[in-house]
């Protein structure tokens, strides 16, 4: 029994320790972020709401009924029912009744108003996702950003090995009276100075992944972190496609400028609605009623007058009415005309919103073409430094190491070294982003392998 218990410990231990080291991909966080986002789910409460309104536009073309009851209890002077015959004594009636309106002409407002409920479930679902393609990119550019800092803090930490054993032979060299006790000096503070890049880098780790859990709602950072990947230039041949290519296909699928197409047409709906004020409104009425009261009465056979029991009562005193009401608008203040001339100005609005934000995403794509090609320049240079520089470094240790250099001028090449690293490891994360989010624009998914 102990052996099981002790068993069954170990497990979940294992479970814990499992649940906490979880290291999420790109593609994981992109998904829980969507799931989790706050807005999201907002929105997703908007689109239920439009759906309402669908449901709300389709109920206008049906018929209404209602039901109604009156009771009441007359103590004066009142008109007998079925008599009417004067009486001061009191008076129980009872009164009900069915009835039923259909609009049957209403300047096609109803018909428009259901077209409109459509686009808005459309426009009100383009804009929701429109909403998740930002959070999309917002999610990239945060886990590229702890990519970036975790592969420039391992690159310092490799550096600082680097100079460990630099110090360890610069030991050597004095101690063999090959270079002067200063050099030591010199390489020491170089390590120290080695050591501070390293906690400072620590720092941006955490901080590029407290940025990224937030985004995700995720408020447990210590335990959050991503796949430790080293990721290289994906092959892309996205720049085979000019930037007018892109842009030409970015107008048949993102969401942003279906959204806002969707505007327009919801505005040309809104000014059909506004006209149909104009026109005559033609409607259909349907009413049964039926009564009783105490005070009923009714001559028989021999004209003499009794009272009908209450079910006779509901049947002899029913009546049904039915026919049609035309209105027609004359004069109602400028109203009207009012509401028409705004309902065209907003259509005008949303049109030219329309042009604009085609024009937004035109000049974005112009950017985002124009920053891959100048991030891939930068990275290809930068990989060239770093090679120059790696090669000076070498250079200048061998020259260090028999005497023929000081320990300041070795520290700074070790410096320029330091610096083509991170610039190299800053420009091709930039070009990694820049260059998915080129192909987002095309179409392409998210991905970075």
């Amino acid at each position: 029994m102990k052996f099981k218990l002790t068993g069954l410990l170990c497990v979940m231990v294992m479970g814990l320790l499992s649940a906490q080291q979880k290291k999420w991909s790109l593609a994981e966080c992109v998904e829980y972020a969507v799931e989790n986002n706050i807005s999201v789910a907002q929105f997703e409460l908007d689109l239920q709401n439009v759906k309402i309104e669908k449901s709300d536009a389709l109920g206008n073309f049906l018929p209404n009924l209602n039901a109604q009851a009156t009771a009441s209890n007359n103590i004066g002077f009142s008109i007998v029912p079925g008599t009417n015959a004067p009486t001061t004594e009191a008076t129980f009636r009872l009164n009900g009744g069915l009835s039923s309106n259909i609009t049957l002409f209403d300047g096609l407002r109803n018909i428009h108003r259901f077209n409109r409920a459509k686009l808005n479930a459309i426009a009100s679902q383009y804009r929701l996702d429109d909403l998740k393609d930002d959070i999309r990119l917002s999610v990239a550019n945060a886990y590229l950003q702890v990519l970036s800092n975790k592969e420039s803090l391992k690159v310092i930490r490799a550096q600082y090995e680097v100079i460990r054993q630099d110090l360890k032979r610069t030991k050597e060299l004095v101690e063999s009276g090959v270079v002067a006790k200063g050099d030591l000096l010199e390489i020491e503070s170089t390590a120290a100075g080695q050591e501070q890049q390293i906690v400072n880098g620590e720092g941006l780790v955490l901080l590029s992944r407290i940025g990224l859990a937030q985004l995700l709602q995720i408020t447990d950072y210590e335990n959050f972190d991503i796949v430790d990947e080293a990721f290289e230039i994906p092959p892309s041949d996205i720049l085979n496609n000019s930037a007018k290519d892109i842009f030409e296909k970015a107008l048949s699928f993102r969401n942003d400028i279906q959204f806002s197409k969707a505007q327009v047409a919801l505005a040309e709906q809104d000014l059909k609605i506004s006209k149909g004020a104009i026109l005559p409104t033609l409607s259909g009425f349907l009413n049964y009623n039926l009564g009783y009261s105490d005070r009923n009465q009714i001559p028989d056979q021999n004209n003499m007058f009794f009272k009908p029991s209450f079910t006779d009562q509901l049947w002899i005193f029913d009546g049904i009415s039915y026919g049609a009401q035309l209105n027609i608008p004359i004069f109602n203040g400028w109203s009207t005309k009012n509401s028409i001339k705004r309902s065209r100005i907003n259509a005008e609005k949303a049109k030219l919103q329309f042009e604009q934000d085609k024009l937004d995403l035109e000049s974005s794509i112009q950017q985002a073409y124009v920053d891959v090609s100048v991030f891939r320049k930068t990275y290809e240079a930068a990989l060239k430094t770093l090679e120059a520089r790696r090669l000076a470094y070498q250079y200048s240790k061998d020259r260090f190491e028999v005497g023929l250099m000081n320990a300041f001028d070795f520290s700074q090449a070790q410096a320029r070294v330091d610096n083509a690293e991170a610039d190299m490891i800053r420009a091709k994360y930039n070009y990694i982003f820049r260059l998915k989010i080129l192909e987002f624009y095309f179409g392409i998914p998210i991905k970075l392998n």
